[in-house]
């Protein structure tokens, strides 16, 4: 018998994950999703979109370290960069260690945005207020199709896309085109790619295999996730560098004049994040190309 309260998240339609709740922080919808902020006994803070967990205070730092630092480590110089989503600030806060020159964050849902901002300040620590930092919000491919810039690095902290959600059309190959064109000489594009495990690794796949028909340089790599309870995909693509190209001593360097300290992230981990299981090695270039005509839906 469970005593006390308890959200049900659904992963799938095969898989429902059970979470005690020790306090309910806010609860509301805004012009495009579902808001559950809620404190969990296992996870501390945590945020859900539509029903479905985003971040959680125990290892946000896991995700939000491993999105960003490969792909900033990636480009030799990073000075523009972009965010498409990051609603919670803490990918921006990452970007932000980097001595960037403008850290642009494009995110549909303002209120959202507002929520983290009020209740998650553990997660983006005051990046929203860095004089480098821009907030756009708008549609991020519509802001990208409308832009004559380029920048250095592109991160796609975007949801999944849940069938009339509004990441839908940000997994395509044609978006990836446009995302390509604004992108520098060396740029580098990292896209959060959902579940790495042996069953649910459609998308991954699915995304993997749409960048190959853009980009020279296309690697998945992947990073232990508690609050999701499985493994999780990134996949990076890049016009010319490869990341695992990049040496251990250049690393180093880099991140040694960071403020604060790394929890994750390490030059010697920066490799090793690259090494795929046999599984996922096998079925990555099965998947299909994402068009605008067969966009993705998410499996539930």
């Amino acid at each position: 018998m469970l005593e006390g309260t308890w959200y049900l998240e659904k992963h799938t339609e095969n898989l429902l994950f059970l979470h005690k709740i020790k306090r309910h922080i806010y609860h509301g919808k805004t012009a495009y999703q579902k808001v559950d902020l809620v404190e969990i006994e296992a996870f501390g803070k945590a945020l859900f979109l539509d029903g479905k967990i985003q971040s959680a205070q125990v290892d946000e730092f896991i995700y939000h370290e491993a999105l960003v630092h490969p792909a900033m480590l990636t480009h030799p110089d990073p000075k523009s960069v972009i965010v498409l989503g990051g609603g919670e600030g803490a990918t921006l806060r990452e970007v932000l260690r980097y001595p960037v020159e403008r850290a642009v964050m494009v995110d549909i849902d303002e209120q959202l945005v507002k929520l983290c901002e009020a209740y998650l300040p553990e997660w983006h620590e005051g990046a929203f207020y860095d004089e480098r930092s821009e907030l756009v919000f708008t549609d991020a491919r519509g802001y990208l199709e409308r832009s004559e810039e380029t920048y250095d690095v592109v991160i796609s902290d975007l949801t999944e896309p849940l069938e009339g959600g509004p990441s839908v059309m940000l997994f395509t190959r044609e978006f990836y085109k446009t995302v390509y064109e604004r992108l520098g000489e060396d740029g580098v594009l990292v896209v959060q790619s959902a579940s790495a495990d042996p069953f649910y690794n459609d998308f991954v796949r699915d995304v993997f295999v749409t960048l190959k028909e853009v980009f020279p340089v296309v690697k998945v790599y992947h990073a232990p996730m508690f609050s999701f309870q499985m493994d999780w995909a990134f996949t990076l693509a890049s016009k010319g560098r490869d990341p695992e190209s990049v040496a251990r001593e250049e690393i180093q360097e880099r991140i040694s004049t960071f403020e604060g300290n790394l929890r994750f992230y390490t030059p010697d981990l920066h490799s090793a994040l690259f090494k795929l299981p046999k599984f996922l090695l096998e079925v990555l270039p099965k998947g299909r190309v994402i068009t605008d005509e067969n966009p993705p839906v998410w499996l539930s």
